[in-house]
C-alpha cells in the first residue's frame, strides 16, 4: 500500500482484509501512510465491501484466487467501482504458465481451495462479472499474470 500512497498523490488508498492479523501487521507497515491519512486499512471481506456504490478510479487485487465466492466478490468489486474505473487483478500464479510455482500450485490448488485460472477463465470471468474491455497480459515462465477490466460507462 505503501507504494500505491506514494504515486496517488491526490487520492488514498485503502486496503482490507479479512485476518485481523494481517490487517495489524498493514497497520503496522503503513504506519506513517496511516497517520497523515493516506491509508486506511480495514477488517472486511470482499463479499461485502464496507464501502459506497461507485466510489473508486482503480481496485488492484493480488489474492483473487482465495476468494469463496470468486464470481459474485469480482461483481461486488464492480459495484464499488466508479464508472469507467478500473479494477487491476495480479497474480505470480496461474495455469497454463511454465513457472514451478505455478505448475506446484496447479497441483495442489484443489486440495488447498485455491481457484486455479486459465488465461481464458479469467477473460471469461470478467467478461460475466460484468467488466468492459477486458484485457490479460502473462508472463508464462515467471508465471505472472495480470488482467484489467473496467467498469462500463454510465450511458
Amino acid at each position: 500500500m505503501s507504494k500505491l500512497a506514494a504515486i496517488a498523490t491526490q487520492g488514498k488508498v485503502y486496503g482490507i482484509d479479512h485476518s485481523k492479523e494481517s490487517v495489524a501487521m498493514a497497520m503496522r507497515t503503513n504506519k506513517q501512510w496511516i497517520d497523515i491519512a493516506r491509508v486506511e486499512v480495514r477488517e472486511a471481506s470482499v463479499s461485502g465491501l464496507p464501502f459506497s456504490d461507485g466510489a473508486f478510479d482503480v481496485i488492484t487485487v493480488e489474492t483473487h484466487f482465495w476468494w469463496l465466492a470468486l464470481a459474485t466478490d469480482l461483481r461486488e468489486v464492480l459495484r464499488v467501482l466508479k464508472p469507467s474505473g478500473k479494477l487491476i487483478i495480479i497474480a505470480e500464479v496461474y495455469k497454463g504458465a511454465e513457472s514451478f510455482t505455478s505448475r506446484a500450485a496447479e497441483r495442489y490448488s484443489e486440495k488447498i481451495g485455491m481457484a486455479f485460472l486459465s488465461v481464458e477463465e479469467h477473460r471469461e470471468l470478467l467478461t460475466n462479472a460484468g467488466y468492459s474491455d477486458v484485457q490479460v497480459i502473462t508472463e508464462p515462465s515467471k508465471g505472472w499474470i495480470c488482467c484489467i477490466g473496467s467498469k462500463p460507462p454510465v450511458s
